[in-house]
């Protein structure tokens, strides 16, 4: 069996506020393979999107790790975990994360530019074809619709064909139609790039659409159910 694309072993988060120390995750385990999808489902709260910034890297547990491509994560300083990021994860979130100052082309030819890829203009206008985008190169995000603003995420998400690909409620803000067509590219997308792909979600659909789905309840993993053969 390939050795996982991810491995969360043991990982624990704790937090001290006015009332003692809150713990957020506890000692959460699982692996991951290349071109599965996973959803991490669970309650507001149940420490979903944090246990997403672990495997990240861009938040660091209290105890345990995180092996990302072979590499343990807190290992690394944070200079070299956000190397590894770089090459190796795109991210999709609720609030899309699009800078302002710069087009919908702009946008997604960034992560290219600082790999110091120099067909980054090429690659970036091809993704944004592909997502539906063609016409709105030159767009600013603030003209751009919702759907169309997380379609430019996707697009510079996908970009640098990550390993892995990290999505947090990605169709929150969307209407439910334009959630659906945002989804199917990521699943096609995926399939096509051979990518890992991970969701937050409380939609139930789409958590079905994936191969596993990982129930977290209050900070501990309760369930990890393999999706039914069709």
């Amino acid at each position: 069996m390939p050795e996982a694309i991810i491995a969360v072993q043991r990982v624990t988060k704790q937090v001290a506020d006015s009332t003692g120390t809150l713990t957020i995750l506890h000692e959460i385990d699982f692996e991951l393979r290349a071109r599965e999808s996973v959803a991490i489902v669970g309650a507001s709260g149940s420490g979903k999107s944090t246990l997403l910034s672990i495997i990240a890297g861009l938040d660091v547990p209290t105890s345990g790790t995180v092996r990302l491509a072979g590499a343990d994560l807190f290992a690394l300083d944070e200079d070299a975990r956000a190397a590894l990021r770089a090459q190796q994860v795109g991210f999709v979130f609720q609030s899309f994360q699009l800078l302002g100052n710069l087009t919908a082309l702009e946008n997604v030819m960034l992560p290219l530019e600082l790999m110091g890829r120099n067909d980054a203009r090429a690659a970036a206008t091809e993704m944004l074809r592909r997502v539906g985008l063609g016409e709105r190169l030159s767009h600013y995000p603030k003209v751009l619709s919702g759907g169309e603003q997380q379609r430019v995420a996707l697009a510079r998400a996908f970009v640098v064909r990550p390993a892995v690909l990290l999505a947090d409620e990605p169709t929150g803000s969307l209407d439910f139609a334009t959630g659906a067509t945002v989804m199917a590219l990521m699943f096609d997308l995926n399939r096509e790039a051979g990518t890992t792909l991970v969701l937050v979600t409380h939609d139930r659909a789409i958590a079905e659409r994936c191969q596993r789905q990982l129930r977290i309840d209050a900070g501990r993993l309760v369930q990890d159910e393999a999706a039914a053969p069709a």
